[in-house]
């Protein structure tokens, strides 16, 4: 799997495309650039599709309420940066795992001179690149700094240095649909070193997965859905239920400031019906005390 670009990525961003097919009514956000990113099959796939689709339905059959989820997280991650960028302060964004992350462009008129640090794996960070760079005359200018790190071997700090990040200055995280996929020791290691980074009060957007516990057929389905993620090589290995999280984060350095979780996204988000994949959920924290 580490030799080649993410196949989650990719999933994720067909996700996101697949969301601009929905009427404006409906649609929880616009993505114009997520088509770009899209292999044959599933650019094929996104052709297909009229709204949902068919293949947006099988995806719901296969693990119901997960696209919901994805396009509310992204969604939820990005009115949180909107905020953070409309108060002075911010001097630069890093996004943990970018994969196909476009918000450097979807925010460029807000970012300003901002930096925008775009941290994944060489494999993806090289077709994501690639596509950028065939697309570049239809992209607004922004200050996008791509860094590219194997996080099993690379120091984050170094990385991000080298590419110009200024440690101790005011920064908003988005680490997105990661914290699944490592350790929870490796989690915590990854909070003291943006504590170490950022000046307090820098701000934190994630999200996690937790293992639901009901006795149900519809819940008994969810546990046995990311299990279908060790195909791709990105098993799930880490979960914290939603009662844990202030306390884990507190014993972290992070103070909680917000958590929404499958019920809370849509209400919030959804207009058509949709179901929220309900073993995922969305936190936003200040890292060290406030200023």
């Amino acid at each position: 799997m580490r030799g080649i670009a993410s196949i989650t990525a990719e999933v994720v961003c067909f996700m996101r495309a697949l969301e601009g097919r929905r009427s404006p009514s409906e649609r929880v956000l616009d993505d114009p650039y997520a088509e770009w990113f899209l292999g044959p099959i599933l650019k094929a796939a996104l052709a297909g599709t009229k709204l949902s689709g068919e293949l947006g339905m099988m995806a719901e059959r296969l693990s119901p309420g997960l696209t919901a989820f994805i396009v509310t997280r992204h969604r939820f991650m990005d009115d949180c940066l909107a905020r953070a960028l409309a108060q002075p302060g911010i001097e630069q964004v890093v996004l943990l795992g970018a994969g196909y992350d476009t918000r450097a462009y979807r925010f460029a008129p807000a970012l300003g001179s901002i930096p925008v640090f775009e941290v994944d794996h060489p494999a993806t960070s090289a077709r994501k690149a690639s596509i950028i760079a065939d697309h570049r005359n239809k992209l607004p200018a922004v200050d996008v700094r791509v860094v590219e790190i194997d996080f099993l071997k690379d120091s984050l700090t170094e990385r991000l240095r080298a590419h110009g990040f200024k440690k101790g200055a005011r920064t908003f995280f988005v680490w997105e649909g990661v914290s699944m996929y490592l350790s929870r020791a490796a989690v915590e290691a990854n909070f003291h070193t943006l504590s170490e980074l950022a000046q307090a009060g820098s701000e934190l957007v994630m999200d996690f997965w937790f293992l639901l516990d009901s006795p149900d057929m519809r819940a008994t389905a969810h546990r046995l859905s990311p299990h279908l993620l060790h195909f791709l090589g990105e098993p799930v290995t880490f979960g914290i239920h939603p009662d844990d999280v202030p306390g884990f984060l507190g014993r972290n350095g992070l103070e909680l400031l917000s958590l929404a979780t499958a019920s809370e996204l849509e209400s919030r988000y959804i207009r058509d019906g949709r179901h929220v994949y309900p073993a995922n959920y969305v936190v936003h924290a200040a890292i060290g005390a406030r200023s």
